[in-house]
């Protein structure tokens, strides 16, 4: 039996001992959670000692028995713990960016409201929301950053009437999907083509690298927050895949740079869903298939199923002639999108290491090989656990 010191996240605790006992324990004075790594105990030094001559003195008298049932006892019970510990880490994340969770259908409730309130309507939006500035411009809408009743939103206003259908399938899809994933609604109005959204200052996942460099945001560059953001992303396919509104494919994703734009960093460092213009319905039983637009797509950032197969030949590209794909296309994508949020942090190799297996199962040239979104992320969160915690336990040895 080894006795050493210990020290939590925040600072030392010197009258502390760390037992090795094959056994974890998470407590201290103030009662509050303290990470501990498998196969010690933290207990304060004289409690620790006078329990270690209790126990020493009960396995002189009779031989040991004591002593091996509290240490099989205290062994199952630190697995207990490791098991509930790790699975909070990630559940306890994915309630932050939820702020809207608990309203009823047709409501909003954004991270300082007290109380949800329904969608607004074209009298509220014309009425309440106040434009501030512009924010960012594409084919389809204008986004503009907006005031109401002190809370900032984002006002999408349709650029063109030749892209009403996108529109209106945007608009439909940010409603049908309202959850911890997608971008919380705050309001539409059919009449005028405007869209009410919630704002979220980072802007889109391809600030990325330049918000995490900002010196307030520095302790969040860490392989932990990334390969969280990488979960998420992930998580979103799993969701976009098995919605409520069926199989959606994210077909606006034709480059890295595209596919990223489509999401947005909240503040506590997570990803929502923002663009759903070109989110397309695939259906095997029904025969229902997609194509990602009616131009030739090129590049090795799109599956190989979207690429025109008869480009060798030197047949021209046509689209009645393009074969038409699955949501196979999204898996295909996800090891450039993970290694673009890995970014260069301590610990970033490591993930790619222990996801090169499944990441290789993604780039499989036949799509039917490829994994579901939801094996993916069962990869991504046991290795996110298993990195955890091994880095609990070397830190806390230190």
């Amino acid at each position: 039996m080894r006795l050493l010191f210990c020290k939590s996240d925040r600072k030392f605790f010197p009258t502390w001992m760390l037992v090795e006992f094959q056994s974890v324990c998470c407590t201290h004075a103030s009662s509050e959670p303290v990470r501990c790594l498998s196969g010690w105990i933290i207990t304060p030094c004289e409690p620790a000692l006078r329990q270690i001559q209790r126990t020493m003195g009960r396995s002189r008298s009779s031989s040991g028995v004591p002593t091996v049932v509290v240490g099989l006892a205290a062994l199952l019970f630190s697995n207990v713990l490791i098991y509930l510990y790790l699975a909070s880490l990630y559940q306890s994340d994915v309630q932050l960016v939820s702020s809207h969770i608990g309203c009823r259908p047709q409501h909003f409730k954004m991270a300082t409201m007290k109380n949800c309130t329904p969608w607004l309507q074209c009298s509220q939006i014309n009425a309440e929301v106040r434009k501030l500035k512009l924010i960012g411009q594409g084919a389809i809408k204008k986004v503009y950053l907006a005031e109401w009743r002190t809370q900032k939103v984002a006002l999408s206003k349709l650029s063109s009437l030749d892209y009403l259908e996108d529109f209106l399938h945007g608009l439909s899809m940010v409603q049908a999907l309202q959850g911890p994933h997608v971008v919380q609604l705050v309001g539409f109005c059919l009449e005028e083509h405007t869209l009410v959204t919630e704002h979220h200052p980072h802007g889109s996942l391809l600030n990325l690298d330049v918000v995490l460099a900002q010196e307030q945001h520095q302790q969040h560059n860490t392989w932990q927050t990334r390969l969280r953001l990488a979960m998420d992303y992930v998580s979103i396919l799993h969701y976009l895949h098995n919605s409520p509104a069926g199989r959606r494919v994210m077909c606006d994703s034709n480059s890295l740079e595209k596919t990223l734009s489509q999401f947005l960093l909240t503040n506590d460092f997570h990803l929502v869903v923002n663009d759903l213009d070109a989110l397309p319905e695939v259906d095997a039983s029904r025969g229902l298939l997609v194509k990602c637009g009616h131009r030739e797509l090129t590049g090795d950032f799109v599956a190989p199923e979207q690429l025109w197969p008869f480009s060798d030949s030197g047949k021209p590209f046509s689209d009645d002639l393009m074969p038409e794909y699955d949501e196979k296309t999204d898996i295909w994508k996800i090891p450039d999108v993970t290694w673009f949020l890995m970014g260069r942090v301590p610990g970033g190799d490591l993930a790619h290491f222990h996801l090169f297996q499944i990441h290789d199962q993604c780039k499989k040239e036949d799509p039917t090989l490829r994994p579901s979104a939801v094996d993916v992320l069962k990869v991504y969160k046991s290795v996110y656990s298993s990195m955890v915690r091994d880095s609990v336990g070397f830190r806390d040895m230190l």
